[in-house]
C-alpha cells in the first residue's frame, strides 16, 4: 500500500457505511476508504457489510480499517475477513505491539494541548494519521489542530493529515503540511454516516490539484 507513487497527495475518504458513497468516491480518485469498526461510532460498520463493499470495489483501491482499542486477534480476523489493505489504530499501542502485522499499519495520533511529537520517534510503521483531539471521539471531530505538530512529525515517517478537513480547507492545509496523505470523514457528509456526493466530489478534486513539492528525504523512505 505504501510503496513508491507518483508525487501526488495520497486521499482517503472515511467512514463509508454503503456500497453507493464508496463507488461515488472511487468514481472521483480517491487513493482509499475507510471502514470504521468502532461500535460506539456514527460510522460504525460490521465486517460483514464492509465485506460485501470491499468485494465490489476495484482492487487499486486501498481498503484500511479502523479500529478502536481492539483485540489484536479480532483485528488480524477482521484483515483476513476483508483483505484489508491496512489497520488504523486508534488505541494506547505501545512501538512494540505493532510490529509483526500481516498488513500495512496507520497509527493513529490524536493532537490536543500538551501534544510531545517526540513521542512519534520509536514507533515503526506505514504512516501516522494526525487527527484531532476530542474526548470520546476516535476520528470524525470535524474540529482541525495545529498544524505545525503535522510538520513535525514529519521527521518521525509519513504523515496522512486528518482532523476537521473540508473543501473549504483543503488547499491551506496541504499547501502548509505537505503530508503524505489526507483523510477527511465529516467534513464531506450530509449527515454522519452519509456521504455528500458533491463535497466528496470537490474534496477529492481540490486535494487532487495542489503541487506537490515533497522533498527527496521523503521520497527515498
Amino acid at each position: 500500500m505504501f510503496g513508491n507513487r507518483p508525487q501526488e497527495l495520497f486521499v482517503k475518504i472515511c467512514g463509508i457505511t454503503n456500497l453507493d458513497d464508496a463507488l461515488h468516491a472511487v468514481r472521483c480518485g480517491t487513493d482509499a476508504l475507510g471502514f470504521v469498526f468502532h461500535e460506539e461510532s456514527p460510522r460504525f460498520i460490521s465486517h460483514y457489510h464492509a465485506a460485501e463493499i470491499v468485494r465490489k470495489l476495484p482492487d487499486h483501491i486501498s481498503k484500511i480499517g479502523v479500529f478502536v482499542h481492539a483485540d489484536r486477534k479480532f483485528i488480524h480476523e477482521v484483515v483476513k475477513r476483508i483483505n484489508l489493505s491496512a489497520v488504523q489504530l486508534y488505541g494506547n499501542e505501545g512501538p512494540d505491539d505493532l510490529v509483526n502485522y500481516e498488513t500495512s499499519v496507520i497509527k493513529a495520533v490524536r493532537v490536543g494541548e500538551g501534544f510531545d511529537v517526540e513521542t512519534l520517534r520509536n514507533y515503526i510503521v506505514d504512516a501516522f494519521l494526525l487527527d484531532t483531539h476530542q474526548k470520546g471521539q476516535y476520528g470524525g471531530t470535524g474540529k482541525t489542530f495545529d498544524w505545525n505538530n503535522a510538520v513535525r512529525a514529519k521527521e518521525y515517517g509519513r504523515v496522512i493529515l486528518s482532523g476537521g478537513l473540508s473543501p473549504e480547507n483543503i488547499e491551506a492545509a496541504v499547501r502548509f503540511v505537505q503530508p503524505y496523505g489526507v483523510d477527511v470523514s465529516s467534513g464531506v457528509e450530509a449527515s454522519p454516516g452519509k456521504k455528500d456526493p458533491a463535497k466528496v466530489k470537490e474534496f477529492i478534486v481540490r486535494a487532487k490539484s495542489i503541487p506537490m513539492d515533497y522533498d527527496e528525504q521523503e521520497d527515498e523512505e
